[in-house]
């Protein structure tokens, strides 16, 4: 027996349908990277399949979450095709009030939804449930929005959604979301180098 053993051992028993949903969650990312409207349907499918899974885990706030982002994917669909305007949404920025207030709400948010979940038994995950899927209902608005400081976000809320994720079982999801974070670093960089050519087109 090798030290990879129990990983792989954790691997192989990964169910299909959760493979499935990190492989559409990454072709989300992919394209949300590039900006391109289409990552919105790879999040419908990822989140559908995601709803059983999270589900199954009992994961109440991850599962609850993944309705919030099916809705949301319209949403985006139609402000990254430029609908709700004359033409498509460029990448903005928030100020600091701004940001000081969204973690103040998603603090109180969690607080109070981790401590309804609980019901006073000493446990930490319903807490990191709730802070996570309060954090992404936020986010994923950001998202929608092209806020640049949403792969920012999202870097602090997958490095704590990997923890969660490998808490439960969830090996595959707990590898998603690691690749989340280094990617959620790269879709920073790559939205600000595209924010800056627009501003050099403009003038």
């Amino acid at each position: 027996m090798t030290l990879l053993d129990p990983v792989l051992g954790a691997f192989a028993a990964v169910p299909a349908i959760e493979w499935a949903a990190a492989g559409l969650a990454l072709g989300y990312l992919g394209f949300a990277i590039r900006q391109s409207a289409w990552c919105w349907a790879f999040a419908v499918a990822s989140a559908l399949l995601y709803l059983i899974v999270f589900a199954r885990a009992g994961l109440v706030m991850q599962a609850a979450l993944q309705v919030f982002y099916v809705g949301m994917s319209f949403y985006g669909w139609r402000w990254w095709r430029g609908a709700a305007s004359t033409a498509p949404l460029a990448v903005s920025r928030w100020a600091g009030r701004q940001h000081a207030l969204a973690w103040a709400a998603i603090a109180v948010f969690a607080l109070v939804n981790g401590w309804v979940i609980t019901r006073g038994a000493p446990s930490w995950v319903p807490y990191l449930d709730a802070a996570i899927a309060w954090g992404s209902v936020l986010t994923t608005w950001m998202v929608a929005r092209k806020v640049l400081e949403n792969w920012l976000y999202w870097v602090v809320l997958d490095s704590a959604a990997a923890v969660l994720a490998a808490w439960q079982g969830l090996a595959a999801t707990a590898l998603l979301f690691l690749l989340y974070t280094a990617l959620a670093l790269r879709g920073y960089w790559q939205w600000r180098r595209d924010e800056q050519l627009a501003i050099a087109d403009g003038n």
